[in-house]
Protein backbone atom coordinates (compact mmCIF):
# COMPACT_ATOMS: atom_id res chain seq x y z
CA UNK A 1 0.00 0.00 0.00
CA UNK A 2 1.48 3.55 -1.05
CA UNK A 3 -0.84 5.51 2.00
CA UNK A 4 0.43 6.42 4.81
CA UNK A 5 -0.17 5.55 8.17
CA UNK A 6 -2.29 8.36 10.12
CA UNK A 7 -3.53 8.46 13.42
CA UNK A 8 -6.26 11.12 12.65
CA UNK A 9 -8.35 8.57 10.29
CA UNK A 10 -6.78 5.03 10.82
CA UNK A 11 -8.05 2.31 13.71
CA UNK A 12 -5.02 1.25 16.02
CA UNK A 13 -4.36 0.08 19.42
CA UNK A 14 -2.73 1.77 22.54
CA UNK A 15 -1.07 0.02 25.35
CA UNK A 16 -1.81 1.30 29.36
CA UNK A 17 1.15 0.44 30.98
CA UNK A 18 -0.76 1.16 34.36
CA UNK A 19 -3.20 -1.45 34.08
CA UNK A 20 -1.63 -3.65 31.20
CA UNK A 21 -4.42 -3.58 28.92
CA UNK A 22 -5.30 -2.10 25.32
CA UNK A 23 -7.69 0.40 23.95
CA UNK A 24 -8.70 0.03 20.45
CA UNK A 25 -8.69 3.73 18.83
CA UNK A 26 -10.97 4.32 15.84
CA UNK A 27 -10.78 8.28 15.09
CA UNK A 28 -12.99 7.78 11.42
CA UNK A 29 -16.30 7.18 13.34
CA UNK A 30 -16.44 10.33 15.15
CA UNK A 31 -17.41 11.18 11.77
CA UNK A 32 -20.43 8.94 11.26
CA UNK A 33 -23.75 10.42 12.34
CA UNK A 34 -25.76 10.15 15.33
CA UNK A 35 -29.54 8.31 16.05
CA UNK A 36 -28.91 6.91 18.84
CA UNK A 37 -29.90 7.72 22.73
CA UNK A 38 -29.61 11.72 23.62
CA UNK A 39 -30.04 12.64 27.51
CA UNK A 40 -32.05 15.30 28.68
CA UNK A 41 -29.99 18.31 29.42
CA UNK A 42 -29.10 19.02 33.25
CA UNK A 43 -31.07 21.70 34.78
CA UNK A 44 -28.91 23.97 36.63
CA UNK A 45 -30.77 26.83 38.42
CA UNK A 46 -29.96 25.85 41.86
CA UNK A 47 -30.76 27.55 45.35
CA UNK A 48 -27.64 28.54 47.14
CA UNK A 49 -29.73 26.85 50.55
CA UNK A 50 -32.24 23.46 49.55
CA UNK A 51 -34.00 22.86 52.67
CA UNK A 52 -34.84 19.41 51.11
CA UNK A 53 -31.07 18.46 50.78
CA UNK A 54 -29.64 16.16 53.46
CA UNK A 55 -26.53 17.18 52.89
CA UNK A 56 -27.07 21.16 52.72
CA UNK A 57 -25.74 22.76 56.73
CA UNK A 58 -28.29 22.15 59.51
CA UNK A 59 -30.62 20.10 57.60
CA UNK A 60 -32.24 16.81 59.15
CA UNK A 61 -30.68 13.52 57.08
CA UNK A 62 -32.74 10.64 55.95
CA UNK A 63 -32.18 8.66 58.67
CA UNK A 64 -33.18 11.54 61.30
CA UNK A 65 -29.41 12.54 61.91
CA UNK A 66 -28.83 16.44 61.74
CA UNK A 67 -25.93 17.99 59.96
CA UNK A 68 -24.06 20.52 61.18
CA UNK A 69 -24.03 24.00 60.68
CA UNK A 70 -20.65 24.40 58.60
CA UNK A 71 -19.27 26.90 56.74
CA UNK A 72 -16.83 24.97 55.03
CA UNK A 73 -15.65 21.33 54.19
CA UNK A 74 -18.22 18.81 56.32
CA UNK A 75 -17.16 14.86 57.08
CA UNK A 76 -19.76 12.50 58.39
CA UNK A 77 -20.66 8.86 58.39
CA UNK A 78 -22.31 7.95 55.40
CA UNK A 79 -25.83 6.40 56.20
CA UNK A 80 -26.17 4.18 53.68
CA UNK A 81 -22.77 2.43 53.75
CA UNK A 82 -21.63 0.17 51.22
CA UNK A 83 -18.94 -1.36 53.86
CA UNK A 84 -19.24 -1.84 57.46
CA UNK A 85 -16.45 -1.94 60.20
CA UNK A 86 -18.36 -4.95 62.16
CA UNK A 87 -19.52 -8.10 60.52
CA UNK A 88 -18.70 -11.41 61.07
CA UNK A 89 -16.24 -13.66 58.22
CA UNK A 90 -17.78 -15.79 55.87
CA UNK A 91 -17.47 -19.54 57.32
CA UNK A 92 -17.64 -22.13 54.96
CA UNK A 93 -21.23 -22.83 56.50
CA UNK A 94 -22.36 -19.92 54.56
CA UNK A 95 -20.95 -20.44 51.72
CA UNK A 96 -21.90 -23.53 51.24
CA UNK A 97 -25.60 -21.79 51.51
CA UNK A 98 -24.69 -20.07 47.72
CA UNK A 99 -22.08 -22.75 46.36
CA UNK A 100 -23.36 -25.59 47.44
CA UNK A 101 -21.98 -28.44 49.85
CA UNK A 102 -18.58 -29.35 48.79
CA UNK A 103 -18.12 -26.89 46.27
CA UNK A 104 -14.36 -26.40 44.59
CA UNK A 105 -12.61 -23.90 46.79
CA UNK A 106 -10.69 -22.88 43.20
CA UNK A 107 -14.00 -21.64 41.37
CA UNK A 108 -16.06 -20.43 44.79
CA UNK A 109 -14.07 -18.13 46.29
CA UNK A 110 -15.60 -15.44 48.84
CA UNK A 111 -13.73 -12.76 51.15
CA UNK A 112 -15.44 -11.06 53.94
CA UNK A 113 -14.90 -6.98 52.80
CA UNK A 114 -15.20 -5.03 56.15
CA UNK A 115 -14.32 -1.08 56.21
CA UNK A 116 -15.99 2.67 56.60
CA UNK A 117 -17.80 5.06 54.02
CA UNK A 118 -17.80 8.41 54.70
CA UNK A 119 -19.72 11.84 52.91
CA UNK A 120 -17.19 14.46 52.08
CA UNK A 121 -19.25 17.86 51.16
CA UNK A 122 -16.79 19.78 49.44
CA UNK A 123 -19.54 23.57 50.24
CA UNK A 124 -22.07 24.41 52.35
CA UNK A 125 -22.99 25.97 48.92
CA UNK A 126 -26.00 23.86 47.40
CA UNK A 127 -25.59 25.63 43.83
CA UNK A 128 -21.64 25.42 43.46
CA UNK A 129 -19.70 22.47 41.93
CA UNK A 130 -16.00 21.83 42.16
CA UNK A 131 -14.87 24.33 39.15
CA UNK A 132 -17.08 26.85 40.55
CA UNK A 133 -15.17 26.79 43.75
CA UNK A 134 -12.09 28.64 44.42
CA UNK A 135 -8.48 27.42 45.26
CA UNK A 136 -8.37 27.76 48.44
CA UNK A 137 -12.15 26.19 49.12
CA UNK A 138 -10.92 22.96 47.09
CA UNK A 139 -7.47 23.10 49.17
CA UNK A 140 -9.82 22.50 52.31
CA UNK A 141 -11.37 19.46 50.38
CA UNK A 142 -7.99 18.22 49.85
CA UNK A 143 -6.98 18.98 53.62
CA UNK A 144 -10.18 17.14 54.24
CA UNK A 145 -9.06 14.27 52.38
CA UNK A 146 -5.33 14.40 53.97
CA UNK A 147 -7.07 14.27 57.39
CA UNK A 148 -9.23 11.07 56.16
CA UNK A 149 -6.52 9.52 54.31
CA UNK A 150 -4.05 9.68 57.75
CA UNK A 151 -6.57 8.33 60.00
CA UNK A 152 -7.86 5.40 58.44
CA UNK A 153 -4.30 4.21 57.55
CA UNK A 154 -4.10 4.22 61.38
CA UNK A 155 -7.61 2.45 61.97
CA UNK A 156 -7.03 -1.53 62.68
CA UNK A 157 -8.26 -3.71 59.97
CA UNK A 158 -8.17 -0.96 57.18
CA UNK A 159 -5.59 -1.97 53.93
CA UNK A 160 -6.84 0.57 51.32
CA UNK A 161 -8.51 4.15 51.06
CA UNK A 162 -10.24 5.31 47.96
CA UNK A 163 -11.39 8.81 47.55
CA UNK A 164 -13.82 9.74 44.68
CA UNK A 165 -16.49 11.75 43.20
CA UNK A 166 -19.72 11.09 40.89
CA UNK A 167 -20.59 14.61 39.44
CA UNK A 168 -24.44 14.62 37.66
CA UNK A 169 -27.34 12.43 37.74
CA UNK A 170 -25.42 10.78 34.63
CA UNK A 171 -22.73 9.26 37.10
CA UNK A 172 -25.07 7.84 39.33
CA UNK A 173 -24.82 11.17 41.73
CA UNK A 174 -27.95 10.60 44.00
CA UNK A 175 -27.79 14.56 45.33
CA UNK A 176 -26.85 17.39 43.45
CA UNK A 177 -25.28 19.43 46.35
CA UNK A 178 -20.93 19.14 45.45
CA UNK A 179 -19.90 16.22 47.67
CA UNK A 180 -17.55 13.32 47.15
CA UNK A 181 -16.72 10.07 49.19
CA UNK A 182 -14.50 7.38 50.84
CA UNK A 183 -14.53 4.25 51.25
CA UNK A 184 -12.13 2.78 53.21
CA UNK A 185 -11.65 -0.75 52.49
CA UNK A 186 -9.98 -4.34 54.21
CA UNK A 187 -8.25 -4.79 51.52
CA UNK A 188 -6.72 -3.72 48.16
CA UNK A 189 -9.57 -3.22 45.32
CA UNK A 190 -9.14 -4.85 41.53
CA UNK A 191 -8.84 -1.36 39.60
CA UNK A 192 -6.15 -0.48 41.76
CA UNK A 193 -4.37 -3.45 42.48
CA UNK A 194 -3.64 -3.62 39.10
CA UNK A 195 -1.66 -0.47 39.10
CA UNK A 196 0.39 -1.35 41.75
CA UNK A 197 1.43 -4.54 40.02
CA UNK A 198 1.94 -2.81 36.89
CA UNK A 199 3.92 0.03 39.09
CA UNK A 200 6.12 -2.54 41.05
CA UNK A 201 6.88 -4.44 37.71
CA UNK A 202 8.37 -1.15 36.01
CA UNK A 203 10.22 -0.54 38.80
CA UNK A 204 11.89 -4.15 39.07
CA UNK A 205 12.31 -4.06 35.24
CA UNK A 206 14.13 -0.31 35.62
CA UNK A 207 15.85 -0.64 39.45
CA UNK A 208 19.20 0.31 37.88
CA UNK A 209 17.78 3.28 35.93
CA UNK A 210 17.86 6.90 36.98
CA UNK A 211 14.17 6.86 37.08
CA UNK A 212 12.52 3.39 38.42
CA UNK A 213 8.74 5.14 38.86
CA UNK A 214 6.16 4.52 35.45
CA UNK A 215 4.19 7.50 36.04
CA UNK A 216 7.39 9.40 36.86
CA UNK A 217 9.15 8.47 33.80
CA UNK A 218 5.58 9.23 32.07
CA UNK A 219 5.19 12.44 33.32
CA UNK A 220 8.66 13.46 32.43
CA UNK A 221 7.91 12.17 28.74
CA UNK A 222 4.54 13.87 28.75
CA UNK A 223 6.49 17.26 29.94
CA UNK A 224 8.64 16.48 26.67
CA UNK A 225 5.98 15.72 24.01
CA UNK A 226 3.85 18.94 25.25
CA UNK A 227 7.08 21.00 23.41
CA UNK A 228 5.01 20.26 19.97
CA UNK A 229 1.76 20.38 19.23
CA UNK A 230 1.50 16.52 17.32
CA UNK A 231 2.41 15.19 20.52
CA UNK A 232 0.85 17.50 22.90
CA UNK A 233 -1.43 15.87 25.66
CA UNK A 234 -0.94 18.48 28.02
CA UNK A 235 -3.96 20.11 29.17
CA UNK A 236 -2.73 22.28 32.15
CA UNK A 237 0.68 22.21 34.43
CA UNK A 238 1.94 23.98 36.82
CA UNK A 239 4.76 23.43 39.39
CA UNK A 240 3.52 20.26 41.29
CA UNK A 241 1.30 18.88 38.75
CA UNK A 242 -0.05 18.34 35.22
CA UNK A 243 -3.28 17.44 34.08
CA UNK A 244 -3.11 15.68 30.43
CA UNK A 245 -5.29 13.50 28.64
CA UNK A 246 -4.15 9.79 28.91
CA UNK A 247 -1.93 8.43 25.63
CA UNK A 248 -4.14 5.50 26.30
CA UNK A 249 -7.55 6.93 27.27
CA UNK A 250 -10.55 5.10 27.11
CA UNK A 251 -13.30 7.90 27.70
CA UNK A 252 -13.57 10.42 25.33
CA UNK A 253 -12.52 13.48 27.55
CA UNK A 254 -10.92 11.35 29.86
CA UNK A 255 -8.08 13.03 31.86
CA UNK A 256 -5.32 12.11 34.70
CA UNK A 257 -3.74 14.81 37.04
CA UNK A 258 -0.16 13.63 37.91
CA UNK A 259 2.04 14.78 40.37
CA UNK A 260 5.09 15.89 38.57
CA UNK A 261 7.40 14.73 41.62
CA UNK A 262 7.41 10.99 43.40
CA UNK A 263 4.42 11.70 45.95
CA UNK A 264 2.91 8.68 47.35
CA UNK A 265 -0.51 9.75 48.53
CA UNK A 266 -2.21 13.08 49.14
CA UNK A 267 -1.26 13.09 52.83
CA UNK A 268 2.91 13.95 51.48
CA UNK A 269 1.45 17.03 49.66
CA UNK A 270 2.95 20.14 51.39
CA UNK A 271 1.29 23.62 51.83
CA UNK A 272 1.81 24.78 47.92
CA UNK A 273 1.48 21.16 46.42
CA UNK A 274 -2.46 21.56 47.96
CA UNK A 275 -2.86 24.55 46.37
CA UNK A 276 -1.08 23.51 43.22
CA UNK A 277 -3.11 20.35 43.23
CA UNK A 278 -6.48 23.08 43.71
CA UNK A 279 -5.37 24.70 40.90
CA UNK A 280 -4.85 22.13 38.81
CA UNK A 281 -8.26 20.41 39.42
CA UNK A 282 -10.12 24.06 39.37
CA UNK A 283 -8.84 24.47 35.92
CA UNK A 284 -9.50 21.55 34.29
CA UNK A 285 -13.42 20.94 35.48
CA UNK A 286 -13.48 24.92 34.43
CA UNK A 287 -12.48 23.09 30.75
CA UNK A 288 -14.62 20.38 31.38
CA UNK A 289 -17.66 22.86 31.99
CA UNK A 290 -16.80 25.34 29.12
CA UNK A 291 -16.60 22.44 26.58
CA UNK A 292 -20.37 22.13 25.93
CA UNK A 293 -21.50 25.06 28.40
CA UNK A 294 -23.00 22.72 30.76
CA UNK A 295 -22.04 21.24 34.62
CA UNK A 296 -20.00 18.22 32.93
CA UNK A 297 -20.48 15.12 34.57
CA UNK A 298 -17.87 12.82 35.18
CA UNK A 299 -16.42 10.13 38.10
CA UNK A 300 -13.01 11.56 39.69
CA UNK A 301 -11.02 9.24 42.16
CA UNK A 302 -7.72 9.45 43.77
CA UNK A 303 -5.25 6.41 43.27
CA UNK A 304 -2.37 6.64 45.38
CA UNK A 305 -0.80 4.41 48.36
CA UNK A 306 -3.47 2.00 49.56
CA UNK A 307 -2.55 2.94 53.21
CA UNK A 308 0.37 4.95 54.55
CA UNK A 309 2.17 2.04 55.68
CA UNK A 310 1.20 -0.72 53.09
CA UNK A 311 4.08 -2.87 52.31
CA UNK A 312 3.74 -1.29 48.21
CA UNK A 313 3.89 2.25 49.13
CA UNK A 314 7.01 3.42 47.79
CA UNK A 315 5.99 2.11 44.76
CA UNK A 316 2.68 4.32 44.22
CA UNK A 317 2.89 7.46 42.94
CA UNK A 318 -0.47 10.12 43.36
CA UNK A 319 -2.54 10.56 40.35
CA UNK A 320 -6.24 11.32 39.63
CA UNK A 321 -8.19 9.66 37.21
CA UNK A 322 -11.10 11.69 35.46
CA UNK A 323 -14.04 9.85 33.59
CA UNK A 324 -16.41 11.77 31.55
CA UNK A 325 -19.39 10.34 29.66
CA UNK A 326 -19.71 12.84 27.34
CA UNK A 327 -18.86 12.73 23.46
CA UNK A 328 -20.40 14.88 21.15
CA UNK A 329 -23.01 17.80 23.84
CA UNK A 330 -23.69 18.12 26.73
CA UNK A 331 -26.84 15.23 25.68
CA UNK A 332 -24.76 12.66 23.85
CA UNK A 333 -23.11 10.61 25.98
CA UNK A 334 -20.49 7.80 25.46
CA UNK A 335 -20.93 4.14 25.97
CA UNK A 336 -19.39 1.50 27.04
CA UNK A 337 -21.32 -1.62 25.53
CA UNK A 338 -21.19 -4.02 22.64
CA UNK A 339 -17.20 -5.00 21.93
CA UNK A 340 -16.47 -2.82 24.99
CA UNK A 341 -17.99 -5.13 26.99
CA UNK A 342 -17.15 -8.35 24.95
CA UNK A 343 -13.40 -7.97 23.68
CA UNK A 344 -11.88 -4.07 24.47
CA UNK A 345 -12.35 -0.52 25.23
CA UNK A 346 -12.80 1.49 22.30
CA UNK A 347 -12.85 5.12 21.32
CA UNK A 348 -13.34 7.64 18.30
CA UNK A 349 -11.47 10.59 19.43
CA UNK A 350 -7.87 11.01 19.60
CA UNK A 351 -5.96 11.70 22.85
CA UNK A 352 -4.44 14.58 21.50
CA UNK A 353 -7.67 15.54 19.32
CA UNK A 354 -9.16 15.66 23.13
CA UNK A 355 -6.16 17.35 24.25
CA UNK A 356 -6.43 19.82 22.07
CA UNK A 357 -9.84 20.38 22.13
CA UNK A 358 -9.59 20.98 26.14
CA UNK A 359 -6.22 22.84 25.59
CA UNK A 360 -8.20 25.54 23.44
CA UNK A 361 -11.19 26.08 25.96
CA UNK A 362 -10.41 29.12 28.27
CA UNK A 363 -9.80 28.30 32.75
CA UNK A 364 -12.64 31.22 33.42
CA UNK A 365 -15.67 29.48 34.28
CA UNK A 366 -18.59 30.20 31.57
CA UNK A 367 -20.90 31.14 34.13
CA UNK A 368 -18.20 33.65 35.86
CA UNK A 369 -17.15 34.98 31.61
CA UNK A 370 -20.95 35.55 31.07
CA UNK A 371 -21.07 38.01 34.00
CA UNK A 372 -18.24 39.71 33.16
Amino acid sequence: MSEEFSFVDHSHRRFNPLTNSWVLCSPHRAKRPWLGQVEDAAVEQRPSYDPKCYLCPGNTRATGAKNDSYASTYVFENDYAAVHAAQPDCSTTALAQVAGKGASAELFQVESMRGQCKVVCFSPRHDLTLPELSFEEIGKVINAWQKLYRDMSETPGIGYVQLFENKGAMMGCSNPHPHGQLWALSDVPSEPAKEISSLKSFHAEHASDACSCLLCSYAAAEQKNSETEATNRVVFQNDSFMALVPFWAVWPFETMIVSKQHVKSVADLDSKQVLDLAEAMQNLTARYDNLFQCSFPYSMGLHQAPTETHEDAEFCHLHLHFYPPLLRSATVRKFLVGFEMMAEPQRDLTAEQAAARLRALSSVHYKVAAKN
